[in-house]
């Protein structure tokens, strides 16, 4: 679960010009998405229950003019909005219940044009791709990364000069540092 952040980073860099829609299955993994995504200079925006409707206006309008390419939403986006040029959509987290991943996929490849759909599915959330495959009456191809692949792209992630894991380290440091701080007066 935790590695799938690497995978969502490579995605966008390696499709710079591409708007991504990035699925979560909660309020707070979305803001976690979004901040870990900035910590690495990708710009991203947030879209859940919590966001003011006049600011979930504002945020939908910026991301169909190209403002910004990468928003991070709950199932509260996936219904009933149409925003066009969405080239990939991604199931950061498998959803709950299983028609919303129609609800979903279906962001992308509006009207004439085509899009993807990607999922992240962890071990933890093979449940949920069953209960999604039964509902759909059939498979979801899957690509199964092995060992020196999966290796890679998280060695990648951390060659990077913003990259994930010395960000957290670095957080984690500065969080214990202000720990012993506090302990001290």
């Amino acid at each position: 679960m935790d590695d799938k952040r690497f995978f969502l980073e490579r995605m966008i860099n390696d499709h710079p010009e591409s708007k991504i829609l990035v699925f979560v299955r909660t309020k707070v993994r979305a803001e976690r998405v979004c901040a870990a995504l900035e910590r690495v200079g990708i710009q991203s925006r947030v879209m859940h229950g919590d966001v003011e409707q006049k600011i979930r206006f504002a945020t939908l309008s910026q991301f169909r003019e190209g403002l910004f390419r990468v928003l991070i939403a709950t199932d509260v986006t996936a219904r009933g909005i149409d925003i066009p040029d969405v080239e990939y959509v991604v199931n950061y987290d498998l959803p709950e219940k299983a028609e919303n991943y129609v609800h979903r996929v279906g962001r992308t490849g509006r009207g004439n044009r085509r899009g993807t759909a990607v999922s992240f599915c962890s071990n933890e959330e093979k449940p949920l791709l069953d209960a999604i495959e039964a509902f759909m009456e059939k498979e979801i191809q899957v690509l199964n990364i092995d060992r020196q692949d999966y290796e890679a792209i998280v060695d990648l992630a951390v060659e990077s000069p913003k990259d994930w894991r010395s960000l957290i380290e670095q957080a984690e440091k500065d969080e214990e540092k202000h720990r012993k701080g506090k302990r001290k007066k």
